[in-house]
Formats: C-alpha cells, structure tokens, sequence
C-alpha cells in the first residue's frame, strides 16, 4: 500500500480539509500527517492517524527583527522533515498550506516526490505562493484563484463527508431545542469575543421568536436563563450542529463557509478584520455576496441592533434561498481525490 503524506497547519482551517481528503483515501493508501506540535496533532490524534512532528518557523508580518533567525530554522526543519519523508516514503505529498507545509515541500522537492497544494480562500496565501512553482498542481476552491497559477486546477472545497449527515429531529433532541426556525452563531474555532458579545445584547430579543444555538468557543460559555439559548463551547458533531441550522452567521473562514453554503444554510457572514488578518475572509465573504447565495456585515458596523436587523431579514429573505438552491458550491473532495490519483499513477 503505497503512503501519502499530508502536511499543513497552524489552524484548524488549514487540518480539517486535510482530514476530509484523508477519508476519502484511506481505503486505498497509507495516510500519514507531518506537522507542528500545534493544532494539527491534536486533530489527527482525534481522528486516528499516525502523526509526525516536525516544528516549522513561521514569518511574523510586520516583524524585521523577529525573522531574522527564519533562514537557519527554516534549513534545520527542511532537514528534519526530510529524515521523516526518508523513513516514510510517500509516493505523494498533499499540501493544505500555511507555514507548517513549508518544510516538507521542500524537503520533497529535494527528493522528486511528487506535491500537490489546496489553496481554500480566493486570494493565495504567503505559503501558498511560495511552493506553487514546486508542486505539480495548485489545487482551488474558488474557480478565479485556479488562473492566478500556470498550474492551478479549480476543483472546489474539500468537505468531510459527517457533515452531511445529520437529522434535524435527532439534532434538535441533542441540543434541546423545540420545533421553532434556528439561528446557528458560530465564530470560528477558538469562538469570536465580538460576535459573541453582540449576539448576547440581542439573543433575548431573537428568542421571542427563534432558537440560537451559538458555538461560543472554549471557555467562553456565559450563565443565562433565556428559553431558546443554547451554548455549546464546541461540537465534534458538526453534522447535527448544521442540521439545526435554518440560517447562520459566521465569519468566512473558507472551509466554514464551504460547509454553509453546500448545505444550503442562508448564512450573515462577518468577515474578520483586515486589521486581524491578511483580509482573506473579506474577500471570500465578497465573492459570495456577488453570487448573491449570503449576506455580509463588516466587522466595523456590527452592533446589536445590526445583528439583530441583518439575522430577521436573513430569515425571510426568499431571494437569497432561492440562489442558494440554484448555486454550484458544492463538494470537491471527487476532483481533488481525482487528481490525486492521476497524479501518483503518472509517477508509476
């Protein structure tokens, strides 16, 4: 059985795709995971698949002094990860980017084996950027970032397949919810002080009406009494989580967004802050705003009212349910696996 390599991290956003494209293939390959000792380990050690440390320097933007050092840490990981591609020897390395892929790509550059990288957001990250020319292809999930590369090949978002899954019935009993419409709140991994503050000034007066299941994030559940309300810190049951859901608000973190919108859930999203990140979420939120299947708030005009204003006229907004039933955002874990595939059989 031949091995393929996975490597990325630094964020769940960049493991999770990984671990979809993982479940896909497992049947067929030996599945093996090379990161940091961050939040990747931790997520394969969830789902069971073997894991290989290897620490990867990060650049700080806007930090001269902090990255001068980056070049020897940068060598010394290449020669870590590539005593690890040594002992393993994949046939592929599967890139989901961020700092934590830098290490291994290069390392396989070095030894000929074969890389294919997924860029989630529309606009390509800094590592993405930086091991395009080194891979075979540079798999998308959006069609227009597949042009930025001579070798960019749109394919779409990868999904876990649990997602789709739920029961709405079963889920509603999980979570102690009654029959009324649910909002889902999410706020991203480790949950969002902004939104859950906001929705907490508000969440009293959408419960006269909805349900609110709000994933806060850990540590950040609050004592309340209001009917309808229900916290949870997070969910490794995300298909029942989604099943709830007759609208949501999020950030656009690609992957979240990806899950929401093939699932045909009208979705507010409020895209993190350009002053908080590269700006990807702004971009992603405005290339589904263009396709007309969600609606955005920019961080900076959120206030309980607006919320409260954008959430009720999501929930009658027929106009974005329709565009959303029409919409080809789907699930690209068939064309990645395909390329996948292709790629290791040109190499036999």
């Amino acid at each position: 059985m031949k091995t393929i390599l996975f490597c990325g991290g630094g964020s769940a956003g960049h493991v999770i795709p990984n671990i979809a494209i993982i479940e896909e293939l497992k049947d067929r390959f030996n599945c093996i995971y090379l990161g940091t000792p961050g939040i990747e380990k931790a997520i394969c050690g969830q789902n069971s698949v073997k894991f290989y440390e290897c620490d990867t320097p990060k650049l700080v933007r806007g930090k001269l002094f902090v990255n001068l050092t980056l070049p020897v840490k940068l060598v010394k990981a290449v020669k870590a990860a590539g005593k690890i591609l040594d002992k393993t020897k994949p046939a592929l390395i599967f890139s989901k980017g961020g700092y934590a892929c830098v290490s291994a790509v290069l390392a396989a550059k070095k030894r000929q084996i074969p890389v294919i990288t997924h860029e989630s957001d529309i606009e390509p990250g800094l590592a993405t950027k930086f091991i395009a020319k080194r891979c075979k292809k540079v798999l998308t999930s959006f069609p227009q970032t597949a042009a930025k590369f001579k070798n960019g090949i749109y394919c779409g978002s990868p999904i876990r397949q649990k997602i789709f899954d739920g029961n709405k019935t079963k889920a509603l009993k999980i979570f102690g919810l009654d029959p009324r419409p649910t909002i889902l709140v999410l706020g991203g991994g480790s949950g969002s002080k902004i939104i859950n503050d906001n929705l907490r000034q508000t969440v009293k007066k959408l419960c006269k009406d909805y349900n609110v299941l709000h994933l806060c994030g850990k540590n950040n559940a609050v004592e309340t009494n209001i009917y309808g309300y229900k916290q949870i810190e997070f969910s490794q049951d995300m298909g029942n989580v989604y099943a709830c859901a007759d609208a949501a608000v999020s950030r656009c973190g690609s992957n979240t967004a990806f899950e929401l919108l093939a699932l045909k859930i009208p979705t507010l999203f409020i895209p993190l802050a350009n002053s908080a990140s590269r700006g990807d979420q702004i971009k992603n939120a405005e290339y589904f705003k263009s396709e007309e299947i969600c609606d955005v708030l920019d961080e900076k005009n959120l206030t309980p009212q607006a919320l409260y204003e954008k959430i009720t006229a999501l929930m009658k907004d027929e106009k974005i349910k329709t565009a959303l039933g029409k919409s080809n955002v789907k699930c690209g874990n068939e064309k990645i696996k395909t390329e996948v595939l292709r790629t290791i059989q040109q190499q036999s």
